[in-house]
């Protein structure tokens, strides 16, 4: 490490014959403390090699965008029965009653897990909605999905979009067959009941018609925050260092090696288990901590539970349904920060294991094998259907956290460490901070720098118990 120096912290310069006993001098460690020992802080090299993105504002913004055309999708409201007849095709306001449609995220995309007024439905748009019918008032329903072309739009009630429009089509969801008069001895009823599933299937326009209303989604704000990372030594005399020692003759420099680990190690641990705020409590200026990825997505994003004894391929490839969704934002390429508890069921051949439960039954349905990772690490690579998983393991995933798996996708997390206005606040060194006259040496480190986690529906926390 001794050969990687510059005279300005944020500046990499060539190697040379310096040494860190020059007098008064800013050592900047920015891209070469992740190499490290790789094995014991997996997740820093990785945020350090493949996601590292400089920030010039301790508190940085940033936004995130969730796609409108991937989640129109809604339910029906509160549920409605129409009556109809198909010589006249039509769901209009008044009598009978408009249907009523709602959705359960809001303008940005983020599932509320209530019912929400889908401002994305606009008249002129074709839709799929399910239902049933029935060829008599209160004889036997009939599953149906109906399409219809919103004519018009009513007024909002009930976190609910009313709309009118013209019935398209009526067919049965078990055969594709279409529905006509025949079906029908009198007038039948259409009926829609709370939570029956539709979406937006395309618009459909006469021609000669005039430019149709439009809609954007928005950009959800978030922000994070760069925390200082501080590791100081205790004050070296100068008859301490012109001291030869046992076992290691330069304690100075044994002493360095160990605090270097230490403050990379502080990073991994912030950057992992950090829960992110900003305060002034102490001195009155601020004091800022960053968000680590498990208790951000424990809060934020997905949370699967699994049971080491039960859990095999099933319940694992479900879980991976839905982790991977591709109305997300995923990339289809995570990386999992497993404990060795995790890593070693993983890997383990016999009754009851995660391999033979999967790969034991048949070996088409998951592909695990063991590859040497880019950094330095053995990664376990188990490839789905829907995605690749990148398993490594993390040592500091022990104790309380023995039986967790923090996925992450690297696309949508970034490290961000403070340089602006020509200073870099990435992991530098300065070095004799002593008080002028003392008759020995003191230096630390420094670090300033955040963990940037967007679109936490694209990371997952497994939990094994």
């Amino acid at each position: 490490m001794a050969n990687f120096f510059s005279n300005a912290g944020g500046n990499t310069a060539a190697a040379g014959n310096v040494s860190l006993n020059d007098t008064r001098r800013v050592f900047n460690f920015g891209d070469r403390v992740a190499e490290l020992a790789p094995q014991e802080s997996p997740f820093f090299v990785y945020l350090s090699k493949v996601a590292k993105k400089a920030t010039n504002d301790p508190v940085f913004k940033f936004l995130e965008q969730r796609h409108q055309w991937q989640r129109r999708n809604f339910e029906v409201g509160t549920g409605g029965t129409i009556t109809h007849n198909l010589s006249t095709p039509t769901i209009a306001e008044g009598n009978p009653t408009a249907l009523p449609l709602t959705c359960k995220y809001d303008t940005y995309g983020k599932v509320t897990g209530t019912d929400t007024v889908p401002e994305f439905l606009l008249v002129g748009q074709v839709i799929a909605v399910n239902g049933d019918v029935q060829n008599t008032h209160g004889g036997t329903k009939v599953p149906v999905r109906y399409t219809i072309r919103i004519t018009s739009l009513g007024t909002v009630a009930s976190n609910a979009q009313q709309i009118a429009g013209s019935i398209l089509s009526v067919n049965r969801i078990d055969t594709g067959a279409e529905i006509d008069a025949s079906f029908f001895t009198a007038n039948g009823d259409m009926n829609w009941n709370d939570g029956d599933l539709g979406q937006v299937i395309g618009t459909s326009w006469e021609e000669g018609s005039n430019a149709p209303a439009g809609w954007e989604d928005k950009m959800y704000d978030r922000e994070g925050y760069c925390q200082i990372f501080k590791t100081g030594m205790n004050l070296f005399t100068g008859t301490a260092m012109a001291t030869a020692y046992r076992g290691v003759s330069n304690e100075y420099q044994r002493i360095w090696q160990d605090k270097l680990m230490e403050h990379k190690m502080d990073i991994e641990n912030a950057m992992l288990f950090g829960v992110g705020s900003s305060s002034s409590e102490v001195t009155g200026t601020p004091n800022r901590q960053s968000h680590g990825i498990l208790p951000y997505t424990q809060r934020f994003g997905k949370v699967y539970n699994m049971n080491y004894a039960s859990s095999g391929y099933d319940a694992f490839l479900d879980a991976m349904e839905d982790f991977f969704a591709p109305e997300s934002g995923n990339s289809g390429e995570k990386l999992v920060l497993a404990s060795r508890k995790v890593i070693t069921y993983l890997n383990k051949l016999g009754a009851g294991s995660f391999m033979n439960n999967s790969v034991g039954s048949s070996q088409y349905r998951l592909d695990v094998s063991s590859i040497p990772g880019a950094f330095g690490h053995t990664v376990t690579v188990v490839n789905t259907i829907f995605g690749n998983l990148h398993f490594v393991a993390e040592p500091l995933l022990r104790g309380m956290w023995e039986d967790y798996c923090v996925c992450v996708d690297l696309k949508n997390l970034a490290y961000r460490p403070l340089s602006g206005n020509g200073i870099n606040r990435d992991t530098f060194i300065e070095t004799n901070i002593q008080t002028p006259g003392d008759d020995g040496r003191k230096d630390q480190i420094i670090t300033e720098a955040g963990l940037e986690i967007s679109l936490p529906e694209t990371h997952a926390v497994i939990k094994f118990s």
